[in-house]
C-alpha cells in the first residue's frame, strides 16, 4: 500500500520487486485489496497553477442547525466545482471547505454568488492559503 500510494503508475513487475513478492502473488494481494475497497481507486496529481486553480482558501461555514439545513447544503455543494473538499465537524465551524480558484476576484465571485446564498448559511470565514508547507502524500501504512 506504501509503494502504491507514492506511485500510483508503478507496474506488477517494479511493485512485486520493491515489496519482495513475485509478480503471480503480488497482482492477488492488490486485486484482493481493491475487491476489499482498502484500494478505493488511483489518481493523478495534477498542479494547481497548471490548471488556472493556484489560488486556495479555507472556508469555514456555520450552517443552521437542523437535518433539513444541513442536508440542502452538503448537496448543493456537489454541484460546486470549486470546493474540491467538504467536511462537516462537531462543534464550531460546523463545516471546512477547500476551495482551489484563479484568484482573488474569482474566489470572491464565489463568496458572494454561491457560498453566502447556500440555504441554511449564517456565517462565512476565509482563509487564504498563504504556502502548502506539507503535500497531502496518503495515509501512514
Amino acid at each position: 500500500m506504501r509503494e502504491l500510494q507514492r506511485d500510483g503508475r508503478l507496474s506488477n513487475q517494479e511493485l512485486a520487486q520493491r515489496v519482495g513478492l513475485t509478480p503471480s502473488p503480488c497482482m492477488r494481494r492488490v486485486r484482493q485489496l481493491e475487491q476489499d475497497g482498502v484500494i478505493q481507486g488511483y489518481r493523478a496529481v495534477i498542479d494547481p497553477e497548471a490548471v488556472g486553480r493556484g489560488f486556495e482558501v479555507l472556508v469555514s461555514v456555520e450552517v443552521r442547525r437542523d437535518r433539513e439545513a444541513v442536508e440542502a447544503f452538503e448537496a448543493a455543494l456537489q454541484d460546486i466545482p470549486d470546493v474540491i473538499e467538504a467536511y462537516r465537524l462537531f462543534g464550531s465551524p460546523g463545516c471546512l471547505l477547500r476551495i482551489a480558484v484563479n484568484d482573488l476576484r474569482a474566489y470572491e465571485r464565489l463568496w458572494i454568488e454561491h457560498l453566502t446564498a447556500l440555504s441554511g448559511v449564517t456565517e462565512v470565514n476565509s482563509q487564504i492559503i498563504m504556502k502548502r508547507i506539507k503535500e497531502p502524500t496518503g495515509l501512514p501504512v
